[in-house]
């Protein structure tokens, strides 16, 4: 490290020390970790590029140094992306053992049909988000040593459950090939798909502020969403048998849909995950009121919530119904417990600037995405259907939702918006972020009517 000496007035020199250079700051490691990034990069160019059209190249060849920089800049997705890429490889090898990939092999290899299929892997993924809800929360209620183990315990379990996660999506995407070359597609393309991608990229940008504040409170409040969201995609795969791959309509057969759809939800990700850390803020900052009337707008948010469940079913004989009226019992014990508990949940969360600054920095992260996702959206809409915009209910529904974060930024940023009232905003902005996101879906029909109810 490079070192300098300026003298001063006094008579103690005044020692500076100066940045070293970005690349001399690598680790082993982490040319390792560079090393197998390009690595694999050139050899699935080398093999498949006579499959892949001149786009599809380009975000291939820059995928691999976006990798190694995010790398990089948070070191534990080095090791994240090397097992997801170990038990991804493992698990097509296992598919080919006699070089003729095989779907039914699923059913008789023990960690496929266990751990490594799709279908097994994201089971796990759910399970695992679940567990680490509840030991977030022993956590939160917990004392002494027995908090810090028991959040520990929470952030470890949803770092494997992101894991599988992404081997989960990695190994359905080399799944569709199997099924045949014109079925195969990344799997971001129906609701079953992007629930997945929802969870695991609102977990990631939670962990990454978990580690960045060096506190695990806010994972009790933020795995709540990632558990409420595996909660409707274990009912939809269920009811709806949406695991099942399906060949893509012909509007998604599109290089775009690799960029606009993974860039739509980090927006959709963050912005739960802001709205999370607002409901805490709102918890925290009424932690002191005994006075149960003064406590309504927060009654009222918690029937919300517990009733948003029922609009999935639009009759009383629909199938599931008897799931969403155990998700009912179990979301108005969780928001009563928070209610009457908010005394000591207050006391384990960080300060109040602690949770404004995360509010603030996941909205700001999930704007820059989703308006890069709209970019994209309209520059698809025009190559798919001959126009920009269309005022499709999806592509009006998501200028709302960017007009409502712009506003909140806008007020952030000139007029100095904070507290209670850029709690409130950040947590109605869920409300039209779900709302874009399922509602348009249920209610509303359109060119983008790919994922119905």
């Amino acid at each position: 490290m490079n070192m300098t000496t300026v003298s001063t007035n006094t008579a103690t020199p005044t020692t500076i020390q100066l940045n070293e250079a970005y690349f001399g700051r690598r680790s082993p490691f982490d040319w390792l970790f560079a090393a197998l990034v390009v690595a694999g990069g050139l050899f699935a160019f080398s093999r498949y590029m006579a499959y892949m059209d001149v786009y599809e190249k380009g975000i291939l060849l820059g995928a691999m140094p976006a990798a190694i920089w995010i790398g990089w800049f948070w070191r534990p997705l080095r090791v994240l992306m090397l097992t997801v890429a170990a038990l991804s490889l493992l698990a097509i090898w296992s598919y080919q053992v006699d070089g003729q990939g095989s779907l039914p092999r699923s059913e008789t290899v023990f960690w496929l049909k266990y751990f490594l299929s799709s279908q097994s892997a994201i089971l796990w993924m759910s399970v695992l988000f679940f567990l680490s809800t509840i030991f977030y929360w022993f956590g939160m209620v917990a004392s002494g040593n027995n908090s810090a183990s028991m959040e520990s315990i929470g952030s470890r379990m949803a770092w494997v459950a992101v894991t599988m996660a992404l081997v989960g999506m990695m190994v359905r995407w080399y799944e569709s090939y199997l099924i045949g070359a014109d079925v195969g597609h990344i799997p971001v393309s129906n609701l079953y798909e992007v629930f997945v991608l929802f969870c695991w990229l609102t977990a990631t940008f939670y962990l990454y502020f978990e580690a960045q504040y060096k506190t695990k409170a806010l994972g009790a409040f933020v795995m709540l969403v990632v558990s409420a969201a595996v909660g409707f995609l274990l009912w939809y795969t269920v009811v709806r048998e949406a695991h099942e791959i399906q060949p893509l309509v012909p509007a998604l057969k599109s290089w775009w849909m690799k960029l606009h759809v993974p860039a739509n939800f980090i927006g959709y990700g963050t912005f739960s995950l802001a709205a999370m850390v607002a409901f805490a803020y709102l918890i925290k900052q009424q932690a002191a009121e005994t006075r149960w009337h003064k406590l309504t707008p927060l009654w009222l948010l918690g029937i919300v919530l517990c009733f948003i469940p029922l609009v999935f079913r639009k009759t009383t004989s629909e199938a599931g119904g008897s799931y969403w009226a155990g998700y009912l019992l179990v979301s108005t014990v969780v928001m009563g417990g928070i209610l009457w508990g908010r005394k000591r949940i207050a006391s384990r969360l960080p300060t109040l600037e602690i949770l404004d600054d995360v509010m603030y920095k996941s909205i700001a992260v999930g704007f820059a995405f989703f308006t890069i996702a709209t970019v994209l959206g309209a520059l698809w809409a025009a190559e798919a259907w001959g126009g920009y915009w269309s005022w499709d209910p999806k592509e009006t529904w998501a200028l709302i939702v960017w007009l409502n974060y712009a506003a909140w930024l806008h007020m952030r940023l000139m007029k100095g918006l904070r507290g209670t009232v850029a709690a409130w905003w950040a947590l109605a902005g869920l409300g039209v972020t779900s709302f874009a996101f399922l509602g348009v879906n249920m209610f509303l029909s359109g060119l983008h009517s790919y994922g119905t109810l």
